[in-house]
């Protein structure tokens, strides 16, 4: 089992999540979250003033599967979350020793 970890654009987030309901993924997480990367925050410009916003409004998915699912799952979120532009996210793959279904005790694989 693999966690599958994107963060993505809050804009992107209604096309990502469509994209994996249409490859059948249907558990995941999502969280509201505030970073940066390279670019360091942004530069914006309000009422002639400029400011910077030194964290950047990001949201982050985690989706736990099969490891024969990881290619797929990371495609799709690529394909519908690119814009092409600086900031548009990164993918992280962690291993999953276990998982267990709390309500029928179900582990491994089945867990999921």
């Amino acid at each position: 089992m693999k966690k599958i970890e994107a963060i993505i654009r809050i804009e992107k987030l209604d096309e990502v999540l469509d994209a994996l309901e249409n490859v059948g993924e249907s558990g995941l997480m999502v969280t509201e979250i505030k970073g940066h990367g390279k670019q360091k925050g942004l530069l914006q410009q309000w009422r002639g003033e400029q400011y910077k916003l030194n964290l950047i409004n990001k949201v982050k998915l985690e989706i736990i599967v099969k490891d024969s699912e990881v290619l797929s799952i990371k495609e799709t979120i690529i394909k519908s979350a690119k814009t092409g532009e600086m900031g548009d996210g990164k993918i992280f793959v962690y291993t999953i020793d276990e998982a267990v279904k709390i309500r029928t005790g179900e582990s491994g694989d089945n867990a999921l």
